[in-house]
C-alpha cells in the first residue's frame, strides 16, 4: 500500500519570500549607486565647464600672482618692502632635469599617473588626519597646488578643497603634464619674495636656474613645504637641512644612486643674499615669519605695522658694530615689559649672514641662568639679606669651585649673587630642588631642553637670547608674564584692517615680593658686582654670564623702561680670549641703552617689599611645568670640562638639608 501522502497534500514548495531587510538593502544600494552616478556626472560637467573657462597658457604666463608686503616701524617709517620677485620664464626644456626630479620626489611622486587629484595621497592624508584628530598632513598634488596658487586662497575649508580638486581636474584636461610642470615651476612661491625657480635661484644663489646644481635644486624643492620657515633668507641652516631631506628622499625612491646622493652635499652650499635695508632685516624676517599665522590674505598687498623703534634699532646696530671682539658674532634684542620688541640685531652683518642669533641660536647662558636658581630659592624663603655660606660643596664626584678658587665663608645672598659665587648657587639649587629651578625657567618662558642634574644651576643648558631676555623682562614687570611680539597691526594697502593686536591680560608668574627681591639682587650685580661695566647713569639691574673657556658672553639687564639682552661669541663655539659677560657684552649693553634711553625720564626700580604682598601667589596654572631631559653642556667658568663630565656621569644624591 502506498504510504505516501495524498497528491493534494504534496504541493510543490514555492520560492521563499525575500525578507524586508534584504529589500531595504537593495533599495539603499540602488539609491547609493544612483547618487554616486549623479555625483560623477555632476563632477564631469563641472570639470568640462571649468576647463572651457580656464585662461590660456599664455594668459596664465602673463598674469603674475604674488603679494607685496610693506613692513613699517612703530612710527610708520618704512623698514622693508617684500614684493613678488619673478625671474626669467623658463620653458620646460630649459629647466634642469634634476630640478624637475627633486620637485616631483617631495611634492608629487605620482604626478605622471594621476588625473590631477591623487586618490592614494588623498586617502593617506585623510587617514593620518583622522588618527591625529587635526589637519597635520595634506594630500594636494602639484596640479592642485597650481590651481590654488593661480585661482584660490590658502583658506583651509572643504569648499575651497572641492573647488581646488575641480580646477585641478580641469587643468589636467586642458594642458599637458609638461605644460603644468612649466607653469608650476615658474609660478610657485619659494620664500623671500621669490616666485618661480629662476627668481629663487638668483635670490638665494646669485645665478640663473639654468646653472642649478643638484644640491641647490634640492634646497629649492624643499622650500615649497613652508617657504617662510625654510627659506635661506629666514634660516639658512634649516634650508640646508631640508635640502638634505629632499636628497635622501630622491635616493630612497630610486631617482638618485647612492653615489649621486653622497655627492650632493647641501651643507656645502653657500647662499648669496643681496644687502637690503641693513641689519633691520633680522627683525623683519622674524616678524614676516609670524604674518601667515595672523592673517590668511595671500594675494592683496599688505601694510604691516611693527613694534620696532628706529632709534633703538640704530643704537643696537651701532653697539654691535663697535663692541664685538675680532672674529666674533653678536646679538642684541630689546623689549618693553609689555613684550613689544623694539630692536633686534641677529649678527654682525645681515648681508654676509642671515642667521638670526637673537631668535634661533641656542647657546649656554652661564651665570645668566642663575636668575632661575635664585628665583626658586626666593620662593623657598631666601631674601637678599639672608646669610649664606660660601664653602666647598660636593655632589656625587662633582665639586664646583669659584672663579678665584677661594671661599669667603658667610656672605649675604645679595653679595653672593652680585659676585656670582658658584658654590652658593649650586647649594641654593640643591636646597630648592633642581626640578624646581627647571620649572621656574619653564614658567618664565624657556622652551629649550633643560637638564636637571647639578651643573644646571650654573647654566649648563642652552637657551635663546630672545627667551632669556623675556624671562628677565618678567622680573622687570614685577612678576607678570612677558611674551615677545613684533606685529601690532596688519591692513590691506587700501586700508582694510585685517588684524590688530589686543592687549592680553598677563598672567602673574611671580609673587610681587619675589620679583622685588630678585630686582634688588640684580641691581647689586650692576652696582657692586660683576656687571659694573654696564652702568649707564640711571637705576639698572642685570646679570652677566660667561661659559667654559670663554666661549659665550652674556649680559641681560633692565631699567623700568626697557629690557635688553646681549650675546657675544663665535658660531663655531670656539673660545674667545678675554671674553666675559662683564666685559664686551656689558659694554655693548651700555652702548645700546644709553642712546636708546636718551631723553627718557629716569625711573626707579621696584625693590620695595611690603608685608601685605607676601601672601600673593602666582597664577595656579603656571605650576606643574616639567623640565625636559637633555644632554648637559659645558657650563660657566670656573668649572672645568673634567668636573662637568664627572657631574654628568655621577647621579646626584638626594638634596642635603638646608644649612642653618
Amino acid at each position: 500500500m502506498d504510504q505516501s501522502s495524498p497528491a493534494r497534500l504534496r504541493r510543490p514548495r514555492g520560492r521563499p519570500r525575500r525578507s524586508s531587510l534584504r529589500r531595504l538593502l537593495q533599495t539603499l544600494l540602488l539609491a547609493g549607486f544612483a547618487f554616486f552616478a549623479l555625483a560623477v556626472l555632476a563632477l564631469l560637467v563641472a570639470v568640462m565647464l571649468t576647463a572651457q573657462s580656464l585662461p590660456t597658457f599664455r594668459e596664465m604666463m602673463k598674469s603674475p600672482q604674488g603679494q607685496s608686503v610693506v613692513v613699517r616701524a612703530s612710527d610708520g617709517t618704512e623698514l622693508v618692502t617684500v614684493g613678488p620677485s619673478f625671474g626669467r620664464w623658463l620653458a620646460y626644456d630649459e629647466i634642469p632635469p634634476h630640478m624637475v626630479a627633486a620637485m616631483l620626489a617631495v611634492e608629487d611622486r605620482r604626478f605622471h599617473w594621476h588625473p590631477g587629484v591623487d586618490p592614494i595621497g588623498t586617502a593617506r592624508a585623510l587617514l593620518v588626519n583622522l588618527r591625529a584628530g587635526a589637519n597635520v598632513q595634506g594630500g594636494s598634488t602639484i596640479t592642485q597646488q597650481l590651481a590654488r596658487n593661480l585661482f584660490l586662497t590658502n583658506r583651509k575649508t572643504w569648499d575651497r578643497k572641492l573647488r581646488e580638486a575641480v580646477l585641478a581636474l580641469a587643468i589636467e584636461r586642458k594642458f599637458t603634464k609638461r605644460a603644468i610642470l612649466e607653469l608650476y615651476l615658474n609660478r610657485v612661491y619659494f620664500g623671500g619674495g621669490a616666485f618661480g625657480i629662476d627668481a629663487a635661484s638668483r635670490k638665494f644663489f646669485g645665478h640663473s636656474a639654468h646653472e642649478l646644481s643638484l644640491a641647490e635644486a634640492a634646497i629649492i624643492a624643499g622650500l615649497v613645504k613652508a617657504p617662510s620657515r625654510y627659506a635661506p633668507s629666514a634660516d639658512p641652516e634649516r634650508a640646508r637641512a631640508r635640502g638634505a631631506t629632499v636628497i635622501a628622499t630622491m635616493r630612497a625612491i630610486g631617482v638618485l644612486t647612492p653615489a649621486e646622493a653622497a655627492a650632493a652635499d647641501t651643507a656645502a652650499v653657500s647662499f648669496r643674499l643681496a644687502r637690503e635695508q641693513g641689519d633691520v632685516r633680522y627683525f623683519t624676517d622674524w616678524v614676516l615669519a609670524q604674518l601667515e599665522t595672523l592673517v590668511d590674505e595671500a594675494s592683496l598687498p599688505l601694510e604691516v605695522t611693527t613694534t620696532l623703534v628706529p632709534e633703538h634699532q640704530k643704537a643696537a646696530e651701532a653697539a654691535v658694530a663697535t663692541a664685538l671682539p675680532a672674529g666674533t658674532q653678536g646679538a642684541i634684542v630689546a623689549m618693553r615689559t609689555t613684550g613689544e620688541v623694539t630692536a633686534m640685531v641677529g649678527g654682525r652683518d645681515y648681508a654676509t649672514s642671515t642667521y638670526n642669533r637673537a631668535t634661533v641660536a641656542r647657546r649656554q647662558p652661564g651665570s645668566a641662568f642663575k636668575l632661575f636658581t635664585y628665583l626658586a630659592a626666593i620662593e623657598d624663603g631666601l631674601t637678599p639679606d639672608t646669610m649664606v655660606v660660601d664653602a666647598p660643596i660636593t655632589i656625587g664626584r662633582w665639586s664646583p669651585r669659584n672663579d678665584n678658587g677661594k671661599f669667603v665663608g658667610p656672605v649675604l645672598a645679595r653679595e653672593a649673587f652680585a659676585r656670582s659665587i658658584n658654590t652658593v648657587a649650586v647649594k641654593l639649587a640643591q636646597q630648592a630642588g633642581f626640578e624646581a629651578v627647571a620649572a621656574m625657567a619653564r614658567r618664565l618662558g624657556i622652551t629649550t631642553p633643560i637638564d636637571t642634574r647639578p651643573a644646571m644651576a650654573l647654566g649648563a643648558s642652552e637657551v635663546t637670547l630672545l627667551e632669556l631676555t623675556a624671562a628677565y623682562a618678567a622680573v622687570a614687570a614685577e612678576g607678570r608674564e612677558v611674551r615677545p611680539f613684533g606685529i601690532t597691526r596688519v591692513a590691506t594697502a587700501d586700508g582694510r584692517l585685517l588684524y590688530r593686536r589686543e592687549e592680553p591680560s598677563p598672567r602673574v608668574l611671580l609673587a610681587p615680593h619675589v620679583a622685588a627681591h630678585m630686582t634688588a639682587m640684580l641691581r647689586a650685580a650692576v652696582e657692586t658686582g660683576t656687571a659694573r661695566a654696564a652702568k649707564i647713569g640711571r637705576p639698572l639691574a642685570g646679570k652677566t654670564g660667561t661659559t667654559t673657556a670663554n666661549k659665550d658672553g652674556w649680559f641681560i639687564g633692565f631699567t623700568p623702561e626697557l629690557v635688553a639682552g646681549v650675546w657675544i661669541g663665535r658660531d663655531d663655539a670656539r673660545a674667545v680670549p678675554g671674553l666675559a659677560g662683564g666685559r664686551a657684552p656689558a659694554r655693548a649693553f651700555a652702548a645700546f641703552m644709553a642712546p636708546a634711553l636718551a631723553g627718557v625720564p629716569v625711573g626707579e626700580l621696584n625693590t620695595a617689599v611690603e608685608e601685605s604682598i607676601f601672601g600673593l601667589e602666582p597664577d595656579a596654572e603656571v605650576y606643574g611645568l616639567s623640565a625636559e631631559e637633555a644632554p648637559a653642556a659645558p657650563v660657566e667658568e670656573p668649572l672645568s670640562e673634567r668636573w662637568l663630565d664627572e657631574a654628568i656621569a655621577t647621579p646626584a644624591p638626594p638634596p642635603e638639608p638646608a644649612s642653618p
